[in-house]
């Protein structure tokens, strides 16, 4: 699936079944929540923190999908189209930071 596709596909859910879009600021309150949903399994899976009973049956996949979705709908929302936003963002990036990183002693 393009990113095209996936802004089709997450703009037909929310006008069928979704009924409408939440409004942008509960959608950026949102996408914060399930940002930190896959901090929580991060800070637990890869970090020094543990599992509580509650947290064993975390799907990693399933919470980076729900930050997509409401990524994407923030986007739909606001007339970005992610392909050329992330297009554009890929040259600014391989431009600055041509040698960058190449050049950073901390990643040696």
């Amino acid at each position: 699936m393009t990113i095209q596709e996936a802004q089709k596909l997450v703009d037909n859910w929310i006008n069928t079944t979704g009924v409408r879009y939440f409004n942008e600021l509960t959608n950026t309150a949102i996408l914060m929540e399930e940002v930190g949903e896959v901090a929580r399994i991060m800070a637990r899976k890869y970090g020094e923190q543990s599992f509580k009973k509650s947290d064993e049956e975390v799907n990693l996949a399933d919470e980076m999908a729900d930050v997509l979705f409401v990524l994407i709908c923030l986007a739909n929302q606001t007339g970005i189209d992610l392909t050329d936003a992330l297009t554009k963002n890929m040259d600014k990036k391989s431009i600055r930071d041509a040698t960058r990183h190449k050049e950073n002693e901390k990643l040696k």
